[in-house]
This record gives structure tokens, C-alpha cells and sequence, in this order.
């Protein structure tokens, strides 16, 4: 059996939310960014990224660029002992008629096959109601954090989507080792329902086209 991955977005997950991020020196990890990975490494995860950067169709910045971002990135979180199993990106527009735009599930697919992982104890993250819908296109459990556009969600926004909400990436961590802890099985249903039921409501607030070249960038 593979191993079961946190599938996570990127922009106002990891880093703050910048609109078509065109460059390394605007990119800016969230608090307890670092923290909350180290967690879920230590839990036995494989960290994926999965992220949609249209800015690429649109022209705002290139590949080389884009590249040279995520490189970037994984050097830092590699000083700090955090590994990355792969980053992989939807370089492609709204209206390009691919696969691999979220909330399509083409690219944790693409994951799971090259990187040998599990769909089984796997989760995904994020920011906006895309990655939740993606988690359930690939029948995981997801989680809202409440940072960049989910600050501004109301509960009504993400009822349906979202198994878990927490504020950061640690927070996330820490419920899932909890959940772990409580259950046998991390898919014992009645603890799960259990759970779900008595999590707090946070404050409310606001056909086919692939490119193998955009299919990921390299692994950490």
C-alpha cells in the first residue's frame, strides 16, 4: 500500500495571497507555515502540492519563472526539514478545457501515480472552495484553513465541502493527529461524524486537454 498523502494548494496556504505571483521576492510563507508541515511530515505524510497558476496562460510570468519560484520554496522548507514529494501545477486558463484544473482532480491523480501514494488516510487543504471541491472529486477529507480567501467564507459557504476548519496549516495538523489519536481507524465513520458535529463555527466573514510538460516541476 502506498503512502497517504496531504494534498495541499499553495497561494494562502502555504504562502500569502498574491495575485498572479510573478516572483520569488513577493513570495512570503504564512505564520506557522514551517510548524504546521513539520506536523504533518511527523505523521507519516507525503507533502504534495497541487496548485493552479493561470498566470502562465495569461502571460503575467513563465515557466522559467515559475520554476525558479518553487525552487526557491523547496530549498527553504528543505533548510528547515521539510521534504517535498512534488509540486504539481495546472499552468492553464479557466476556459482551456483541461484536466488538471482545480477542482478537477487530474493533478493528485497524476500524483498518486507517479509518486506511488495512497488516496486511503489521505487529505487535502486549502484555502478556497476548489481545493474542498477537489478533495471530494477524489473521495478524501478536506479541510478549510481560514487563511487567505478562507478568512472570508461563511459557514453556509463551505457546509458540504469542508470535514475539518482551522486557522493555519498547524491547526490542521494538530486536529488530524487528534482525529488519529481517537480513532482506531482515521476512517472510523461514527468518530468522525462525532467530531464534525461539535467543531466550532469560525467567525464569519465574506473535456480533456493535457500538457505533459506543466505536469510538475520536480521533486524536492
Amino acid at each position: 500500500m502506498g503512502q497517504p498523502a496531504v494534498f495541499l494548494d499553495r497561494d494562502g496556504t502555504i504562502n500569502q495571497e498574491v495575485d498572479y505571483l510573478r516572483r520569488w521576492e513577493d513570495f512570503v510563507f504564512l505564520p506557522r507555515t514551517m510548524a504546521g508541515l513539520h506536523r504533518w511530515q511527523s505523521l507519516g505524510y507525503a507533502l504534495v502540492v497541487l496548485t493552479n497558476q493561470s498566470g502562465v496562460a495569461r502571460g503575467y510570468l513563465d515557466w522559467p519563472t515559475l520554476e525558479t519560484i518553487h525552487q526557491n520554496m523547496r530549498q527553504r522548507l528543505s533548510a528547515e526539514g521539510i521534504r517535498l514529494a512534488g509540486i504539481y501545477v495546472c499552468p492553464h486558463g479557466p476556459r482551456d478545457g483541461c484536466d488538471c484544473r482545480k477542482p478537477l482532480p487530474g493533478l493528485a491523480y497524476r500524483a498518486i501515480g507517479e509518486l506511488g501514494l495512497t488516496l486511503e488516510r489521505s487529505w487535502m487543504i486549502g484555502d478556497k472552495l476548489t481545493d474542498l471541491q477537489m478533495g471530494r472529486a477524489l473521495g478524501i477529507r478536506t479541510i478549510l484553513v481560514r487563511t487567505g480567501y478562507g478568512a472570508n467564507y461563511t459557514e453556509s459557504d463551505y457546509d458540504g465541502l469542508a470535514d475539518e476548519v482551522a486557522e493555519d496549516l498547524w491547526e490542521a495538523a494538530i486536529r488530524v493527529e487528534q482525529i488519529l489519536q481517537d480513532c482506531r481507524s482515521p476512517h472510523d465513520t461514527a468518530v468522525m461524524q462525532a467530531r464534525a458535529s461539535s467543531r466550532p463555527t469560525p467567525p464569519s466573514g465574506r473535456n480533456s486537454r493535457r500538457s505533459d510538460k506543466f505536469r510538475w516541476d520536480g521533486r524536492a
